[in-house]
């Protein structure tokens, strides 16, 4: 990164970085704003990436010579949460050090992607898994008005004897609040782990289900929802959803 130079002198002593940035790039205002939010700036060594912070004339503000704006598109992160996190801790790991470096879409993290993000079908808090929140409106219309015919799979870990026709029940025929559950495709993976795919049937819902067959559930993994996988996004870490991605 290089320098730009000491700021000239201003009234007050002092001028907002964005006015600096549009002035040295050159650009608008607007725009200034844009490559301090994507981290292009620093000052004094430190990427600031507020555009409101004041700068003095002997401060070193340095802006990146790779800084390219990219299109102003409405973000999606897709996040592995840990188990036992709450939803708002998880909110906290959308940062730059939690960001998979697996993630292919090529798109810079900005501090405007954080603005008026949604968290969607969120997870109990002892639960793991693929998590979602979305600025993109179409995101959130999908997994809020029409979440009850978007599929989720998951992941069960169990202990306790089912009985026979334990599979069957989970799959159609447990009531609950006097109505039956919508209907569910459940196997085992192996000896203690079952997989579920459902629609319009929570998370929140599994370790009940469970119960009523016979079996404590001792963990649960949620590994896609709809048309998107996991895959090998590590825990506590997070990717974009590609553009043309749909769930």
């Amino acid at each position: 990164m290089n320098s730009i130079g000491a700021l000239p002198p201003a009234p007050g002593g002092a001028q907002r970085l964005s006015k600096v940035v549009a002035a040295r790039v050159p650009c608008s205002r607007r725009e200034a704003e844009r490559y301090i939010a994507e981290g292009w700036v620093r000052v004094d060594g430190q990427c600031v990436e507020a555009p409101q912070v004041r700068v003095s004339a002997d401060q070193q503000v340095d802006i990146d010579p790779q800084a390219r704006l990219q299109p102003v598109v409405s973000a999606t992160f897709l996040l592995h949460k840990p188990a036992g996190m709450e939803a708002g801790a998880a909110l906290d790991l959308l940062e730059e050090a939690a960001h998979w470096r697996g993630d292919t879409t090529g798109v810079r993290r900005s501090k405007a992607h954080r603005i008026g993000l949604k968290a969607l079908l969120p997870l109990p808090t002892q639960a793991s898994g693929l998590c979602v929140f979305s600025q993109d409106l179409r995101v959130v219309r999908k997994l809020t008005e029409d979440a009850a015919f978007v599929e989720q799979e998951l992941i069960a870990e169990v202990k306790g004897t089912m009985a026979a026709d334990g599979l069957a029940r989970l799959g159609q025929g447990l009531l609950r609040d006097g109505r039956p559950l919508p209907p569910a495709r459940v196997s085992w993976q192996s000896e203690t782990r079952l997989r579920f795919a459902v629609k319009d049937i929570g998370p929140e819902w599994i370790a009940w289900m469970c119960a009523q067959v016979g079996l404590e559930l001792c963990m649960l993994r949620r590994i896609r929802i709809g048309r998107i996988a996991m895959a090998g996004l590590p825990p506590g870490q997070w990717r974009y959803l590609p553009a043309g991605e749909r769930f």
